[in-house]
């Protein structure tokens, strides 16, 4: 069986890259109830199907997220195969981390179910919003800084697969990404406040118009890469 040409490896990333902020982006507005609303657990703040749907989402978006790598390691362990590990080794640390805010999610709908007090349910609700919470400063806020951007931005630096100022984003985005995650860690940042979210710019650029420059463009043909 033939092996993939670089082209379409690069196309097939760039499509699962747009993929991850087509279901990134409506899995946080879909759990806005029950990660904001303190009597969801009660019985309030509207039905699961929101949250069913969002958990779904972020499903696919981890299976974008693994294939973003596996489809880019074939080409980029050219340039430095340890390092190329080390992004996959990345990308399926951020996405165990995901599957972990996921499910406290869902256990959280299922103890609505079931029903009880709202003295008891009320504490038990706010910490598995709490272990999402923390999933998400840890994996899409601090891991992702090293994942895609420091390690990817650098392997696509070095090797000239895009435009090399496109891959400046990542080595700049990646670091601010770590220094925002850590700031909420210690405090000095809110979560999802206006801190983390100017830090966070220069990765959301990189990683859009990675996906986009690939999925249209592919690879630069002039890449040493592409002539090993």
């Amino acid at each position: 069986m033939d092996r993939p040409s670089p082209q379409t490896l690069a196309r097939l990333a760039g499509a699962l890259f747009v993929i991850t902020f087509l279901t990134a982006i409506p899995a946080v507005l879909l759990y806005d109830s029950i990660l904001n609303d303190t009597d969801f657990i009660v019985g309030g703040g509207g039905a699961n199907g929101p949250v069913f749907l969002g958990a779904f989402l972020e499903l696919l978006l981890i299976v974008a997220n693994i294939g973003t790598a596996l489809a880019l390691f074939p080409v980029v362990k050219r340039q430095n195969e340890g390092v190329a590990l080390g992004y996959v080794t990345a990308r399926v640390m951020e996405s165990a981390l995901i599957v972990v805010g996921v499910v406290s999610l869902l256990a959280l709908t299922t103890v609505r179910d079931d029903g009880g007090s709202a003295s008891t349910l009320v504490p038990l609700g706010e910490s598995l919003v709490a272990i999402h919470d923390w999933t998400f400063v840890l994996g899409p806020g601090f891991v992702v800084g090293i994942g895609n951007g420091l390690i990817l931005g650098y392997l696509m630096y070095r090797s000239g697969l895009v435009p090399r100022g496109m891959a400046l984003l990542g080595l700049v985005g990646g670091p601010l990404v770590c220094i925002s995650g850590a700031l909420v860690v210690f405090g000095v940042f809110e979560q999802g406040g206006a801190g983390q979210g100017i830090f966070t710019i220069p990765e959301f650029l990189w990683e859009a118009s990675l996906g986009l420059y690939l999925l249209f463009k592919g690879f630069r043909p002039g890449s040493p890469l592409l002539a090993a």
